[in-house]
């Protein structure tokens, strides 16, 4: 009996985070409203210092660009809506390009596959000094179709014999749980696309060449994108299966062109370029994986004097991957991870943030709880994580808020 009045008031508990207003305000609510008041969310920070976007967006005479990859679950273009305009305030960027662009993406082989949509805004400074070129990538049309064949489970016809809660878990997971699936199947290789066309208008175009509202192919086989690429400064920020995503598309870029054009791939090389991993999920998306084809060489690779110092992929690629501990589908990077599990060419170094994104609250008594769908989904309007990608930790632009509400751990080699 009392197993089942805690799983009842942790499922209530679940409704009324998540916002369902039908359920209406009740003593329950009152009572973690009570809680939320002072807030205490672990924020621990252990790794390098790092600089956040700002200090490149007064880049001359080329850009800040970033690029952001999403996870599981269908999306829109315009996802990232939010994000960006917290984003932006956090950086003073008051004034944006009247026209956003956007680039059906498709693949130089077949131009007739939809691979994706592209949609890329321009935000400027008061003064027009400081500016970002931020690229949204929305690849979830590749998977789309495949998970045609659960919808059958959502309908009517099955969806009403289940319990209000458990439907609604169910469509969840009827839209997140297939694609880390469907990623290892066929269409691996169309999403690596989709990712690789994305990099290639970020690396290739100024604002006034792209193109907007087409469907077209991008190349990197012309001059501007390695001259581009020795001037811009690039970053990348990804959620859960976007990190996977990310790091591979990078590995194909870069064994791909590594003969093909060296003139860009020599300008990679002198390149450092981040990767904030929200919701990271890198060590669960390596299980059944094969080794990367080059690992544990770190050191011959990415030190100067190391003997295959010339063949790396990049100067740098940190890694700053956000985890909160009550996400069920988040993981801190271990040690021996990086090593063992990414390509060493790509110089990797992490930085771990245990952060809790969700509220921690007592139920009642029987113990503490947060919500685990508000803990994987929230990193990106959570304010420390946007003052830390903004303005990162360990300088002088640290945000306050990040020097009052996080603990930091500096790792020196």
């Amino acid at each position: 009996m009392k197993n089942s009045l805690k799983i009842s008031l942790l499922l209530v508990i679940i409704i009324l985070l998540s916002g369902c207003a039908s359920f209406g305000k009740g003593i329950a609510e009152a009572f973690l409203e009570k809680q939320q008041a002072v807030d205490t969310r672990l924020c621990e920070i252990r790794g390098k210092p790092f600089k956040g976007l700002s200090p490149f967006l007064g880049n001359k005479p080329g850009k800040m660009k970033v690029l952001m990859v999403h996870g599981v679950g269908d999306h829109l273009p315009g996802y990232t809506t939010q994000f960006l305009e917290k984003l932006a305030k956090e950086l003073d960027l008051t004034a944006m390009a009247a026209q956003v662009k956007n680039i059906t993406l498709t693949s130089r082989i077949d131009t007739t596959k939809n691979l994706g949509n592209l949609r890329i805004t321009r935000l400027l400074s008061k003064d027009r000094v400081k500016e970002l070129l931020f690229y949204e990538l929305t690849w979830s049309v590749i998977t789309a179709k495949q998970k045609e064949v659960l919808a059958y489970d959502n309908s009517g016809e099955y969806s009403f014999r289940r319990a209000e809660v458990n439907n609604l878990m169910k469509k969840f997971s009827n839209d997140t749980s297939p694609d880390p699936i469907i990623y290892l199947g066929e269409s691996r290789e169309d999403i690596l696309v989709s990712f690789g066309q994305s990099f290639c208008w970020m690396t290739k175009s100024k604002w006034n060449e792209l193109p907007d509202d087409v469907s077209q192919a991008c190349s990197f086989n012309d001059d501007t994108a390695a001259e581009n690429a020795k001037i811009d400064q690039y970053s990348f920020i990804s959620h859960s299966l976007g990190s996977r995503i990310t790091i591979d598309g990078m590995q194909r870029i870069a064994s791909l062109l590594y003969t093909r054009d060296p003139d860009f791939t020599q300008a990679l090389k002198d390149k450092v370029i981040p990767v904030y991993m929200l919701s990271n999920q890198l060590p669960m998306l390596q299980l059944g994986r094969q080794l990367p084809e080059v690992s544990n060489q770190k050191a011959a690779f990415c030190q100067s004097n190391g003997e295959k110092y010339n063949q790396r992929m990049l100067a740098k690629m940190p890694i700053i991957a956000f985890s909160d501990p009550n996400d069920l589908l988040s993981y801190a990077i271990p040690h021996g991870f990086v090593e063992k599990y990414l390509d060493s060419r790509l110089c990797t170094d992490v930085t771990n943030i245990n952060i809790n994104i969700a509220n921690v609250f007592d139920a009642f008594g029987m113990g503490k709880f947060a919500n685990p769908l508000e803990a994987h989904v929230g990193y990106d309007t959570d304010d420390r994580v946007v003052a830390l990608i903004a303005k990162g930790i360990g300088n002088v632009n640290t945000a306050k808020v990040v020097s009052e509400r996080c603990q930091w751990t500096e790792t020196i080699d």
